[in-house]
């Protein structure tokens, strides 16, 4: 099986006025991704499933998956 692997890259804005945003952006910038990438693990990855299974039936060539 031969992967591709894609460069798709998600972006977090805030809004530096938002006492919880300002406690964010005092963590340490690895801290900061770190916290942000779990959150997008434990709360995108799940509901893409089902988009992804849609996406895949019925493909005879190609199957898109997420990793994690």
């Amino acid at each position: 099986m031969k992967l591709i692997k894609h460069s798709l890259q998600f972006v977090t804005e805030l809004d530096e006025t938002n006492p919880t945003a300002q406690r964010l952006l005092a963590l340490p910038q690895e801290m900061q991704i770190a916290m942000l990438e779990g959150m997008l693990k434990e709360l995108i990855a799940p509901a893409l499933k089902t988009t992804l299974d849609e996406l895949n039936a019925g493909n005879s060539y190609a199957t898109l998956k997420v990793i994690l």
